[in-house]
């Protein structure tokens, strides 16, 4: 089997790609032309994956791209993924989050309507939440043009499906995060945040709505669910979460506690981190997927902070050692 990753340098990507090439894929990913390239998180698989150049903003590299690797799966994982930045970059969020998506679903029905395609969609899309918990019902309410943009992507997927008979689904996943999240996320924020306090490199660690709750699972749970979103027989949309619920604060305890400190004496509340339109309460209900899926979280939230701030704490002891 081919399968082609579109944002394999990124946390999913590289958690997928080591996935595939576990059941035996031959594994592409798409990068974008950049002037400083960073692929330290697929540093290890480097010579066991092929790279790609193509850009979901350019229609036709997209479809010499598909044409050139012959995928019989697509995961489109690209994306601009930080909400607070889409505030920032509305135009370029709604061009790669929503009409990128546009554009490769276009190239897979030129190229061979037989390709399975994924989706990330994502929480976010719920926003000012209908219900609680959320599951593939809940009608969305995206409080944020990162959350609009990913709206429009998942009825462009649901559009193509049932338009063209594609299998193309959308897996809606809440908060995932693992020691190679990006550390504009709060989760990573937080635990790189300890570990430099830690280490004596910072004092301080400003944060913003510490009372906002979210559904944190560990990305590693996650890919292997987008996995079996494109073994099924039929194309179906899922909600991936952990359906338990924690919050900023409580994530902040666990990870200065595991570093021996106490967070109430390093955290500071920074109004500049408050979103203009909030998410309060973000929790999923993943029950469809665990029946139909059969999927299940190995790792707990507790687990999950605890392995972040060893990796941090790892980290920084590394680079004071090499200085």
């Amino acid at each position: 089997m081919n399968a082609l990753i579109t944002g394999i340098t990124g946390q999913d990507g590289s958690y997928l790609a080591e996935l595939l090439l576990e059941k035996g894929y031959k594994v592409f990913g798409m990068v974008r032309r950049s002037s400083t390239e960073k692929f330290e998180r697929i540093s290890h698989i480097r010579d066991k994956i092929q790279l790609r150049q193509a850009d979901l903003l350019d229609q036709l590299s997209l479809i010499r791209l598909i044409e050139d690797c012959q995928p019989d799966e697509i995961y489109n994982l690209a994306a601009q993924s930080f909400v607070p930045t889409s505030w920032e970059q509305p135009m370029l969020t709604g061009e790669f989050n929503a009409l990128g998506v546009t554009k490769m679903l276009e190239a897979i029905r030129l190229v061979n309507k037989k390709i399975k395609f994924y989706q990330a969609s994502s929480s976010e899309m719920f926003g000012k939440v209908k219900e609680v918990p959320q599951n593939e019902k809940t009608p969305f309410y995206p409080r944020s043009p990162y959350g609009v943009a990913k709206v429009y992507a998942h009825w462009i997927t649901v559009n193509y499906r049932e338009s063209y008979e594609m299998f193309a689904v959308s897996g809606i996943l809440f908060n995932h995060e693992s020691p190679r999240r990006g550390l504009e996320f709060v989760s990573r924020k937080i635990t790189d945040g300890v570990a430099k306090i830690k280490s004596g490199l910072a004092k301080k660690l400003f944060l913003g709505n510490l009372d906002a709750k979210r559904d944190w699972g560990y990305a590693g749970d996650y890919v292997k669910a987008i996995w079996l979103m494109l073994q099924q027989k039929e194309p179906e949309d899922f909600v991936i979460a952990t359906g338990k619920n924690h919050s900023v604060r409580e994530l902040a305890q666990i990870a200065f506690e595991r570093a021996g400190l106490d967070y109430k004496k390093f955290v500071e509340v920074d109004p500049k981190f408050v979103r203009p339109a909030e998410v309060d309460v973000l929790l999923g209900d993943s029950s469809y997927a665990r029946k139909k899926l059969g999927w299940i979280t190995e790792v707990s939230f507790v687990e999950l902070i605890k392995m972040m701030v060893d990796a941090d704490l790892e980290r920084y002891k590394q680079i004071l050692k090499d200085k």
